[in-house]
């Protein structure tokens, strides 16, 4: 983990309650969807009823309760600069 990156995890309770750490930003949110910004790339939250009961982006901690189908964590995208100087 790099120095200052916040550590993440995962709770997921009766796949109705999904308590999280290392939340850097909520990019969006629908009661279908939450995509989150995580230290280790985006996390979409995917199943109905979804409500965002806590949610503390400082800490870096988010509740999450619905009926829960999905977690999918996607690929941190990498900037045109970062992908030029590989």
């Amino acid at each position: 983990m790099v120095q200052g990156e916040q550590e993440h995890s995962l709770q997921l309770k009766q796949r109705k309650k999904l308590t999280m750490t290392g939340v850097t930003e909520v990019v969006s949110f629908e009661d279908t969807a939450v995509v989150l910004q995580t230290a280790l790339g985006d996390l979409v939250v995917q199943g109905h009823g979804l409500q965002l009961k806590t949610l503390s982006v400082e800490g870096g901690q988010v509740v999450v309760e619905g009926s829960i189908s999905a977690l999918i964590y996607e690929e941190p995208r990498q900037s045109f600069w970062g992908r030029l100087f590989r």
